[in-house]
């Protein structure tokens, strides 16, 4: 049985491997204009950022006891970022 992955001949009568480059330069710029386009005239990244501040003040209000402990050990244990005191939101 072959083996699945057979060593590359080597020797004088090889071709030696050819360096291969690809500079996406101009895509990563391309990509990033369609991006922009696509977001509109009217995005404002501040309000985004007020939105989403917003959503998470909401989302982690009102929690009962058993729920804030959760939350705060979450806090301490990095997997949530600290807000304001370091609780959630009454």
């Amino acid at each position: 049985m072959a083996p699945h992955h057979p060593t590359l001949p080597t020797g004088p009568d090889t071709p030696g491997l050819t360096e291969f480059t690809v500079d996406l330069t101009a895509q990563e710029v391309l990509r990033r204009a369609q991006v922009m386009a696509a977001l509109g005239p009217d995005w404002d990244p501040i309000e985004v950022l007020r939105g989403e501040e917003a959503a998470y003040d909401l989302l982690y209000s009102g929690l009962d006891a058993e729920q804030q402990r959760i939350h705060d050990s979450l806090v301490e244990a990095g997997v949530l970022a600290p807000r304001g005191d370091g609780h959630a939101a009454a």
